[in-house]
């Protein structure tokens, strides 16, 4: 993409988890075309933060509306990042890369207890024996109804995927799904990008404004370990563990890693299901996977947050 705008007039949109609710998406870019300078917006550089499937009714119509954006759209960027649904999604799909140290994907069945497997109910139908374990448990048919972390139901497996399988006709835990999905769909979900990185993203806060390196990753950046480790992996697309931490993650990828407080670094995430804005690490989920929950962006440099649900007479298409 070649712009005429300044880094510091450049807008960077990050957009939360999707899961599925193409209504909520469409009034959030219509709220995100209203909010903005018109050259600003068609030039920006709009960064998916991943989980487009899911929970929600309408994944086939979420994917469409991603892939045809570039077309639509053509001076902007976009960034599709992975996230932990899309992630199982692909897996059930056959569309992760082999494991980089040659190992089988059914190695990492070990890692989880017999009676995990039980209580949420792994596919085990054709094609199970080739499948990341991702795949099975994002399949799978949960024996419990009531997810006690959320308060809310799952539908269908562990990652609520019933109704992606519903939104490309087939019933749940069909291996039917991976002749539904469309052939650009699969190509969606096979390239999406485990982090980005941009350089000089420019930020406001109340100490006026200043230059950053940006890395987006779905979970976030460990705390603790090495950050140069962390996108290496991510880099190379290692689906040799069971999970991807920097996609996956939970407790330790909420904070900013103290290694990127030396240098004036952004992590933008979704994944936590909270909006959370300290200084420089951002995480924009609003829990939007949930009926009554937004979807919510936020812009850069002014850090103002959009939502779907945010009232304007140009967010009724």
């Amino acid at each position: 993409m070649t712009s005429d705008l300044g880094d510091e007039e450049r807008l960077v949109i990050c957009i939360g988890d999707v899961h599925g609710y193409y209504s909520k998406l469409k009034n959030l870019w219509c709220n995100l075309k209203f909010q903005t300078n018109p050259s600003q917006f068609n030039k920006a550089l709009i960064i998916f933060l991943g989980d487009y499937c899911d929970k929600g009714p309408d994944t086939n119509k979420v994917i469409d509306f991603l892939i045809d954006l570039p077309s639509k759209y053509p001076n902007q960027k976009h960034v599709f990042l992975l996230g932990n649904h899309d992630f199982g999604f692909s897996a059930f799909l056959g569309l992760l890369p082999p494991p980089c140290d040659g190992s089988e994907f059914k190695e990492g069945w070990k890692e989880y207890d017999e009676s995990i497997k039980e209580l949420e109910g792994w596919y085990c139908g054709e094609g199970y024996e080739d499948m990341h374990v991702q795949g099975r448990r994002w399949g799978g048919k949960i024996k419990i109804k009531l997810n006690q972390a959320t308060g809310t139901y799952f539908k269908g497996s562990v990652n609520s995927s019933g109704p992606t399988f519903e939104s490309y006709g087939v019933p749940h835990g069909s291996f039917d799904l991976r002749n539904a999905v469309p052939d650009e769909h699969k190509k969606f979900l096979a390239n999406l990008v485990w982090f980005h990185e941009e350089d000089n993203v420019w930020v406001e806060n109340a100490e006026g404004r200043k230059k950053c390196k940006l890395i987006a990753v779905h979970a976030g950046i460990h705390r603790e370990k090495p950050v140069v480790q962390q996108l290496k992996l991510l880099k190379s697309k290692d689906t040799s563990k069971p999970v991807v931490d920097c996609v996956h993650g939970r407790e330790n990828f909420r904070d900013m890693p103290q290694e990127l407080k030396e240098h004036p670094t952004i992590v933008v995430s979704g994944h936590h299901g909270r909006l959370h804005i300290n200084d420089l690490r951002l995480i924009i989920d609003e829990m939007g996977g949930h009926e009554h929950r937004p979807l919510a962006a936020i812009i850069l440099p002014s850090m103002k947050v959009i939502r779907d649900t945010d009232c304007s007479d140009e967010n009724k298409i």
